[in-house]
């Protein structure tokens, strides 16, 4: 028995439904993150209700749930997109960059200031979850720990290249870590130090920059020529 044929509209209606639906899926979740930064920043991690990001977002209650199963799993979310922020900064420099280049270094610190200073409300949301929920603080710390990978590779690329590292490649990067992400928060999460001094985006990242390089890099590799 022959069907009768589909009109232009209703084949784009069947053939397109799935792809309307996804952009629609995307859409509502790309306003929860958006609104999750907002309420976060104004009311904190532990005093926001599910409530509260879904009424900012202008969403049902229960879309929530279609997308996230949890506030963890949506502030982990948020994470990632700092990371894959930072990831696509420094894309162009290539895996191999070398860090003992100031230019090539200052593109990597510009990078995590500018994504850091974009992500405010998640890195102090993240600190107080961490405070709360033992889970959450365990499983951002092995994430974190795949984040220092890469500049432990770094430190022991600079090592075989000669220069003199301040102690073991990756403790060397657990400290320059450590060190971006609590000046970071100190300056764009905290206000600065007590008093009235100004941090611009230029001096932080030229103060970072040179103390990392100065840091990290000992006498200039041996070339083998005699002076």
């Amino acid at each position: 028995m022959s069907q009768t044929p589909l009109t232009p509209g209703e084949r784009a209606n069947r053939t397109g439904g799935s792809g309307l639906r996804k952009a629609q899926a995307a859409e509502t979740e790309a306003r929860l993150k958006d609104a999750a930064r907002r309420v976060f920043a104004r009311r904190g991690y532990l005093n926001t209700k599910i409530r509260d990001i879904t009424d900012e977002a202008g969403r049902a209650a229960g879309s929530f749930y279609n997308h996230f199963p949890s506030k963890e799993a949506l502030l982990e979310a948020l994470l990632g997109d700092f990371v894959a922020e930072f990831d696509e900064r420094i894309d162009h420099l290539g895996a191999d960059h070398d860090l003992s280049d100031r230019a090539t270094l200052r593109e990597h610190v510009a990078a995590g200031w500018h994504a850091y200073k974009g992500h405010r409300a998640e890195f102090q949301a993240l600190r107080q979850a961490s405070m709360v929920d033992e889970r959450f603080a365990l499983r951002w710390r092995q994430r974190y720990v795949l984040e220092v990978r890469p500049i432990c590779e770094h430190m022991e690329r600079l090592r075989e290249a000669g220069h003199s590292l301040p102690g073991d490649p990756a403790v060397v990067a657990s400290a320059v870590m450590a060190m971006l992400e609590q000046f970071c928060y100190v300056w764009l999460i905290e206000n600065g130090e007590p008093g009235d001094r100004q941090l611009g985006d230029d001096e932080a990242i030229e103060t970072l920059t040179s103390l990392i390089l100065h840091g990290i890099l000992g006498p200039a590799p041996h070339t083998g020529v005699e002076g």
